[in-house]
């Protein structure tokens, strides 16, 4: 049911008389609300994104842009829009602690496919594809996302560019020079590209680290390799960005990992996105990710040429032959009770799709032995804890943004089910669908 606000000329004449003589404004006019500015889903089943068993025939009550209500109990506000949510499942909007954004595009295909927050972790907007290509860096997408129309564009937290260095004083200039733009985060890559490029020596990355920790930030780092890891987390950071692909974990990296509560961001699409283009994915048929795809793009993946690169990278062939190790990482950290936040590295080079890949991910978190209330979880408040943002958003609960998707089914019996999107909600504003004139063509 809409609400709308009173005016005075509709105002009983005998209120008007009160209000003339004792200065006051008669009830059920006081407090009033603006038109839609109350919702309530109900009949739902609600998966809150704590961890707790889903409750069912529930009602989500949202005002404005925050939750209101959550439960079984709730009662429904005098004025409020009913939705009726039943055989419905609605899940907090998805939080992606890895990504990468380039373009106001990227952002819409996110927040359509239920991505209401992202954490960019890295520019890929360098002077020379701004000025060929138009894109734009993270800052000024932070910018536009700030000021967008509600509804419209998903949360962004960005680390701006990559940090590294040859020095430690290369290093801590390096970070001063970020700090004006107030990152979220700050990024570092400690990673010799299997063996081709030069990579920082422990005193380089550890005046990283402890620089951007006297100015107040933390680091998140990228890494591919065991010792690599340990030797940042030694340093002082504060998120592993990626899987630990070259060899099983050990004793140590958990020991390391849990002293500080440090995060761990398996971006598994990351390492599909590699090798899978030797031949054509099952993906390119998915209706799921055809919704949203650039059929150009799927021409460049599919053309023979590309195909017979990849299948003769050598890269490709060692990330492939590796993915099975960070499968097993993935189950054996998660097993040892180190936090699983969602990322996926998606938008940081060509087929790594966003929107789809965060989906996709969820599905091999759960090949990878997760349950689909672990992999939901690792998507949703564990990604905002790991982010930092959890007091606003990672789950359904009062005070918090509505950020939300509404599911035509249940994904706790199949995380393919995350994919059944009915609407996405961010900040209790429905995001609108993608538009005729930018469908695939």
């Amino acid at each position: 049911m809409k609400i709308r606000i009173r005016r005075w000329s509709r105002i009983p004449t005998p209120c008007i008389g009160a209000m003339l003589a004792l200065g006051w404004i008669c009830s059920g006019i006081a407090g009033a609300a603006d038109e839609g500015s109350v919702k309530a889903f109900v009949g739902a089943r609600i998966i809150d994104g704590t961890g707790k068993p889903p409750v069912e025939k529930a009602t989500l009550v949202i005002r404005n842009d925050r939750v209101e209500a959550v439960g079984t109990k709730v009662k429904v506000p005098a004025g409020a829009q009913r939705i009726n949510a039943a055989g419905m499942t609605i899940i907090p909007g998805i939080v992606n602690a890895h990504g990468h954004v380039s373009s106001r595009d990227n952002l819409g295909k996110y927040l359509r496919d239920g991505i209401t927050t992202i954490w960019s972790l890295g520019d890929t907007c360098p002077d020379a594809r701004r000025r060929t290509e138009g894109c734009k860096s993270e800052f000024e997408l932070r910018e536009e996302t700030r000021r967008a129309e509600p509804g419209t564009l998903p949360r962004l937290y960005v680390a701006g560019p990559v940090l590294s260095g040859t020095t430690p004083e290369s290093a801590r200039k390096a970070v001063d020079e970020l700090i004006p733009n107030k990152p979220d985060v700050v990024k570092i890559r400690e990673d010799d590209y299997l063996g081709t490029r030069p990579k920082m020596s422990p005193d380089v990355y550890g005046a990283l680290i402890d620089e951007a920790h006297k100015k107040g930030y933390r680091v998140a780092a990228h890494i591919v390799l065991l010792a690599d890891a340990k030797g940042v987390l030694k340093a002082g950071a504060d998120f592993i960005a990626h899987s630990v692909r070259d060899v099983p974990v050990d004793d140590e990296f958990i020991q390391l990992m849990k002293q500080r509560d440090i995060y761990y961001c398996p971006t598994l699409t990351r390492e599909i996105s590699t090798y899978v283009y030797a031949e054509t994915p099952a993906l390119f048929k998915d209706p799921f990710f055809l919704k949203e795809a650039d059929m150009a793009d799927i021409k460049k993946l599919e053309a023979p040429g590309f195909q017979e690169k990849i299948r003769n990278d050598p890269d490709a062939r060692w990330y492939k032959e590796h993915f099975e190790v960070a499968i097993q990482n993935l189950k054996k950290v998660s097993d040892a009770g180190i936090k699983i936040a969602m990322g996926t590295d998606s938008g940081a080079g060509q087929g790594r799709f966003q929107g789809y890949f965060e989906h996709l991910e969820l599905e091999y978190e759960v090949k990878a032995g997760l349950t689909p209330m672990q992999a939901l979880v690792s998507a949703t408040s564990g990604a905002a804890k790991a982010m930092g943002i959890s007091d606003q958003v990672g789950t359904l609960e009062a005070g918090k943004f509505a950020d939300f998707v509404v599911l035509s089914a249940n994904p706790l019996d199949d995380i393919l089910n995350t994919r059944k999107i009915e609407s996405v909600w961010k900040a209790g504003i429905r995001v609108a669908a993608r538009n005729s004139s930018s469908s695939p063509k």
